[in-house]
């Protein structure tokens, strides 16, 4: 795997950070995960975006040409079927101190991993998930390399049994453990709107623009927990794990526990556009 590293291309077992990188000693720093299909980016352009609002969050001012080493990383780890990584730090020049440095120098980090892109429908599996309390700050569109609330989250998951956790925040739904949740109730979509309590992902952006196109009626609004018990269907997205259907909650069943009709055709949609981006 070759991967790149404060301004040059290595083989991973090269590639080393300080120990005083302030992303180590602090987890200051963000990151972003990209989806690539056959050699293309989906939506390159939103995670930028996103990466951009994340670094002006934590206000981390970083000079890269992300699309052109993006396009050598592709290239360089066999242009199929990746997950690329970006994680970029506040760097390694400054002791250590709470207070942000005067000037610092980012470290930039990208690296490409293969993964295994939905291809059948019919071989996807519902998932179990639980109900837990959303005990992380209020800053969650930020995406933070500082994740230990949502591995406890989604360690609590695990340890009932489940795949995932779908966070309660003051009775409504935020999102899972790392992904955004999708409620159905009698045909129509609900997800929490992007704010502060959630990281609005790309997936999810895409999942609402194909479900309206396909005249599925969507409201960007936080479901209620009393929703989420009653639903049709719930979906859980992410970049790599595109739309997943939750067919057991709580230990009750979903709806009729099996994958939903809305789920299907949305998935459908999904799969048509994956194929116009590998086809150019």
């Amino acid at each position: 795997m070759s991967v790149y590293l404060n301004g040059a291309f290595m083989p991973v077992e090269e590639a080393q950070v300080s120990v005083l990188d302030r992303g180590f000693l602090f987890g200051d720093g963000v990151y972003e995960v990209i989806p690539v299909y056959a050699g293309k980016p989906l939506r390159l352009e939103e995670h930028l975006q996103r990466l951009q609002q994340s670094l002006d969050a934590i206000q981390l001012d970083v000079t890269e040409d992300w699309p052109v080493l993006i396009a050598d990383l592709i290239e360089l780890n066999g242009a199929g079927n990746l997950s690329v990584y970006l994680q970029i730090t506040r760097g390694a020049e400054a002791k250590r101190d709470h207070a942000l440095p005067g000037t610092t120098i980012p470290t930039v980090f990208l690296m490409a991993t293969p993964f295994t892109p939905v291809q059948e429908l019919d071989q996807v599996s519902g998932i179990k998930a639980v109900t837990v309390v959303d005990n992380r700050w209020l800053q969650c569109f930020i995406k933070s390399i500082c994740l230990q609330p949502n591995v406890l989250l989604k360690q609590q998951a695990t340890q009932a049994g489940a795949q995932d956790a779908i966070l309660i925040r003051d009775g409504f739904v935020t999102e899972a453990a790392a992904a955004n949740v999708f409620v159905i109730k009698d045909e129509v979509i609900y997800t929490a709107p992007k704010n502060d309590l959630i990281l609005g992902g790309i997936t999810r952006d895409l999942v609402l623009e194909l479900a309206r196109t396909a005249g599925i009626e969507c409201r960007e609004e936080a479901p209620t927990e009393a929703l989420l018990q009653c639903a049709d269907e719930v979906w859980i997205s992410s970049s790599t794990r595109e739309i997943v259907p939750v067919t057991e909650l709580d230990d009750k069943p979903v709806g009729d526990g099996q994958k939903g009709v809305v789920w299907y055709n949305t998935m459908q949609q999904y799969q048509a556009y994956k194929q116009q981006l590998i086809a150019g």
